[in-house]
């Protein structure tokens, strides 16, 4: 699994670049590293416009949750959307669930819980 950032030096201070132009070069520069990419994963930050963010890539990606920028159901949300995208396997997040802004841990576990199981068809035989 491999979780590409650009980052920057701001005030002495390293902060990593989630605009979706820096998490898409990220992601040619990691895709660029070895002699193959079989069995590679992407970790990605949920960033505005993740369509062109996954058009970048042909390898399967879990979602990063990072530190959750707006309410919870805005940070829901925008996982949710992303789960949808095409090469979008799961989701990796701690913080947010962790320590929800609610405070309701249980809950938020199964807010994201959901969003797993309505994007996940079962084909019939």
């Amino acid at each position: 699994m491999v979780e590409p950032f650009l980052s920057v030096r701001e005030n002495g201070r390293v902060r990593n670049d989630l605009s979706t132009n820096a998490v898409i070069k990220s992601i040619a520069i990691a895709e660029g590293l070895g002699s193959t990419s079989a069995y590679t994963w992407m970790k990605l930050p949920v960033v505005a416009d993740m369509e062109r963010v996954m058009a970048a890539t042909t390898m399967p990606t879990v979602l990063l949750g990072g530190d959750p920028e707006g309410t919870q159901d805005e940070v829901f949300s925008s996982w949710q959307a992303a789960l949808a995208l095409p090469g979008v396997q799961g989701l990796t997040v701690g913080r947010t669930l962790l320590y929800p802004q609610d405070g309701d841990v249980a809950g938020a576990v199964a807010t994201a819980a959901s969003l797993l199981h309505h994007t996940t068809e079962i084909p019939e035989n």
